[in-house]
């Protein structure tokens, strides 16, 4: 028998396995495949090191993120062998963070329940060192495994030309930073589905 497909989604940075597109995603692939939307940690080593534990242990077939999320699929995808699919990759998190050091909330529920979090100068250090090292991995074999989509609208993430310096497969919506769920459902899914053949 036929083992199901699976996609594993990363969030962005103040998001949660239970934002928008998580949502999304998982009511478009109802029956079609399984969909891991995890909360991701704070603190960038930690998210990594969980995407590499659920990586190993449930051999998703597609990684879908989405600004962070996306930063970091980027990373992964060639290490794991997964292809990705990356939304509005913000691959200058250090940048965005320096300029929000203070106390923030997450905009969608986390399943531990802790809605408060703090940006400071450790955290925006922890991200400038994966920045440096951030395509490191990348190859000949991933450079056709690993898309973009990109919103016309977004104001916060501009990278599809340091995207297109890796990597080939550069797709477009007219959407925001952060896709509505009717905009994920239209643009980012027939995408995935292609991704999982």
């Amino acid at each position: 028998m036929q083992k199901e497909k699976m996609i594993l989604f990363l969030h962005g940075f103040y998001a949660s396995g239970q934002c928008v597109p998580a949502v999304a995603l998982r009511e478009a692939f109802i029956g079609k495949a399984q969909v891991l939307t995890p909360d991701l940690q704070l603190h960038p080593n930690e998210a990594i090191r969980l995407i590499r534990e659920i990586c190993d242990k449930e051999k998703p077939d597609v990684l879908v993120g989405n600004s962070c999320g996306s930063f970091y699929a980027q990373m992964i995808s060639p290490i794991v062998g997964i292809p990705a699919l990356l939304g509005n990759p913000h691959f200058k998190m250090s940048d965005f963070l320096r300029e929000r050091i203070g106390n923030h909330q997450y905009k969608s529920p986390r399943a531990d329940g802790k809605q408060d979090f703090t940006i400071d100068e450790q955290l925006v250090s922890e991200f400038e060192e994966l920045e440096a090292h951030q395509f490191d991995c990348c190859n000949i074999y991933n450079k056709d495994r690993v898309w973009g989509i990109f919103g016309e609208e977004d104001t916060l993430a501009h990278f599809e030309p340091l995207f297109l310096e890796h990597y080939t497969n550069s797709h477009h919506f007219p959407g925001g930073h952060t896709p509505t769920a009717e905009q994920f459902k239209t643009w980012y899914c027939p995408l995935i589905e292609k991704l999982l053949l």
